[in-house]
């Protein structure tokens, strides 16, 4: 069985700074989600030994553990990619993003705020994400309460910003609001434009 790796990263620990610190980089990279893939492979181990003894006294459990870790694992990869470095990060003033966003939510502006407000009104630990509903065929903000949590079933994530504290508690400690207002700066809307193309397809 192929086991699911840990992703490099397409820039520097350091890249991100001074909205996220090198620090934090790389704890949320090298451990934090390097557990989440661990656990992932892990709990997938189990569950190919249960279908080989027929045994599937722990089924629940290890689905639960295969939707917790491999949401962490997938948000995690997805928040990666939804950062660029300071500075090379230009908010789209046309295209197909921008297009659905005035569509969806009115105004660039307005996204930015709904978003922003869900991330920071996640109840503990989770996400605020930008998803592509295909049926619908429009742009929703969702929060997930830690990786699984208050899904939406079908809808493709194109832009992910984790909220548990140790994305940001090290430089921010408990003003997570701070955190998400200064993402705005890192926030790669190239990458959220290919991958809304690539859910349209």
């Amino acid at each position: 069985m192929e086991e699911y790796k840990l992703p490099d990263l397409r820039y520097a620990y350091n890249a991100l700074e001074p909205i996220i610190d090198e620090q934090t980089m790389r704890l949320h990279h090298g451990k934090h989600h390097a557990a989440y893939v661990n656990g992932l492979n892990a709990a997938l181990l189990k569950m190919a030994d249960a279908r080989t003894k027929n045994d599937y006294t722990y089924v629940r459990a290890l689905c639960l553990a295969v939707a917790f870790h491999g949401s962490g694992h997938m948000l995690h990869s997805l928040f990666w990619e939804s950062m660029c470095e300071k500075g090379k990060c230009i908010e789209p003033k046309s295209g197909t993003l921008f297009d659905q966003m005035v569509s969806d939510f009115g105004s660039l502006d307005s996204f930015k705020r709904q978003f922003s407000e869900a991330a920071k009104a996640v109840e503990g630990s989770g996400w605020a994400i930008l998803a592509y509903e295909p049926s619908g065929k429009k742009l929703v903000v969702l929060q997930a309460e830690n990786h699984q949590k208050q899904s939406f079933q079908g809808a493709t994530p194109i832009l992910a910003l984790d909220v548990w504290e140790h994305a940001y508690y090290l430089k921010y400690q408990n003003r997570r609001a701070d955190y998400v207002d200064a993402w705005w700066n890192i926030c790669d809307w190239e990458g959220a434009e290919r991958r809304l193309a690539e859910a349209k397809r």
